[in-house]
């Protein structure tokens, strides 16, 4: 191919050498007492990914109470923040940028994570969905509404990550306001039932992320701080759309305008909604004319369409998952038009380097060949 548009320089807040983004991946390989991150499987596995414009780690729970996927590394602890300064210190060696996703799982969560205790959520309804707990999926429960207290003491633990986070050395982090997580089920009125301030109106059900966003900036820079949103989710994790949903996000894209981030992160649908009146097909249409600052997106691009998101205008960062999985060097595949490598779903949280780290490199899959 020609001068790719994904493989050229991006600079607005962000300094990338290239435009081609590592996504949030959940991979489970934090399987220590502490989930800390470790030197033997954390670090060459974002190295070997280090020529990405920018990798965004997996979703990293920001106290004990966010976490709710087994063996997730977090961002609350010394030891945590010690064994992610390692992983920073070699993406960065290599020359790579990286931001930490901070993470709440909220009513996704289970007891079996918290001593017996219901997990915590803006209203105690029951997403009828799957909890990856240390004995396997099980089913979610109903879960515990935050009182006042807890949803203070959730935006100081998201502050206190933001600062551990810089302190470890990233480039930044990214709020997981997306997906069916707590920040989500605060958006969504089949999830959010309560009738204080944080309910009830779309200012109300955006009130807690701000709060958060707003404590962070207390502690970083906001140029420092992206935010990740999946506006037309629907039939997972939990969530429902309803009329409200996009006018919500929409009311939020448009007030982040008055921040000057990092970037936003959004995600096409993950399911079919075309026979949903009040979804939205193509997010990145809709939304860039909403959005002045980076525009990142994600969920189903190949080579070819990221390259088109961003030659009309629609996006100018494209995130990639499940490819870079299995294609650690997937930019240098972009470049050169190298075959993708197919993923193993059966290791993508698996303890072990199986399905993490054994993915060759294409002159190296050529050689083994």
């Amino acid at each position: 191919m020609s001068t790719q548009i994904l493989l050229t320089p991006y600079h607005k807040n962000l300094d990338l050498k290239n435009r081609v983004v590592m996504a949030p991946m959940t991979r489970s390989r934090a399987a220590n007492d502490g989930n800390v991150p470790t030197e033997d499987l954390h670090v060459p596995y974002y190295v070997q990914r280090a020529s990405a414009g920018l990798i965004i780690t997996e979703g990293s729970q920001v106290s004990k109470q966010a976490v709710g996927y087994v063996n997730t590394a977090g961002i609350y602890s010394k030891e945590q923040v010690e064994g992610w300064k390692k992983v920073t210190k070699e993406v960065h060696d290599k020359g790579g940028k990286i931001f930490i996703q901070l993470w709440h799982v909220g009513r996704m969560s289970h007891p079996d994570f918290h001593n017996g205790e219901l997990p915590l959520a803006p209203s105690a309804i029951n997403p009828n969905a799957k909890s990856y707990t240390p004995e396997g999926f099980k089913d979610t429960v109903t879960p515990k509404a935050m009182s006042i207290e807890e949803i203070k003491q959730t935006v100081e633990d998201f502050k206190n990550a933001a600062k551990n986070a810089i302190e470890a050395g990233f480039d930044g982090v990214e709020i997981h306001s997306s997906n069916g997580y707590l920040f989500h089920q605060f958006f969504n009125g089949t999830s959010n039932t309560r009738t204080d301030d944080y309910g009830g109106t779309i200012e109300n059900r955006a009130r807690f992320f701000f709060e958060v966003l707003d404590a962070m900036t207390k502690v970083i820079p906001e140029q420092k701080i992206g935010a990740r949103f999946n506006p037309s989710l629907n039939g997972m994790f939990g969530i429902t759309m309803d009329e409200d949903t996009i006018p919500t996000f929409e009311y939020i894209i448009k007030k982040l305008n008055d921040y000057d981030l990092a970037y936003i992160h959004l995600s096409e649908p993950f399911t079919d909604v075309s026979d949903i009146s009040y979804a939205v097909k193509n997010i990145s249409k809709h939304f860039r004319p909403l959005y002045n600052g980076t525009l990142m997106i994600n969920a189903g691009f190949d080579q070819e369409s990221g390259n088109k998101v961003i030659e009309e205008g629609n996006a100018d960062l494209v995130a990639y998952g499940k490819p870079f999985i299995s294609n650690p060097d997937l930019v240098e595949r972009f470049a050169n038009g190298y075959d993708l490598a197919d993923w193993n779903e059966e290791t993508f949280y698996t303890p072990g380097k199986e399905g993490y780290l054994d993915y060759p490199k294409y002159n190296e899959e050529k050689e083994l060949a």
